[in-house]
């Protein structure tokens, strides 16, 4: 093998090897980004659980309210 064909081939390797580390970081990036979108999503899930139930709540209230006022209004004067 030529010295020139070695040098060729020496620089693609390293040409090769830096794309590879390149691809591996971005790689870990995008682990570390759905890691931290999953977190994300989690307490987001958990967050609408909690006002869902603390809407239910209100509604609740809110009826029985509408409920007691509809019978003073109807209720002897």
């Amino acid at each position: 093998m030529s010295d020139t064909t070695r040098t060729q081939l020496d620089l693609e390797l390293r040409r090769l090897e830096q794309r590879i580390e390149e691809l591996v970081a971005t790689v870990q990036q995008l682990k570390e980004e759905n890691r931290a979108l999953r977190q994300r999503h989690e307490a987001l899930v958990g967050e609408r659980a909690s006002l869902v139930q603390k809407n239910e709540q209100v509604r609740a209230r809110v009826e029985a309210m509408i409920g007691r006022l509809k019978t003073m209004e109807h209720g002897p004067s």
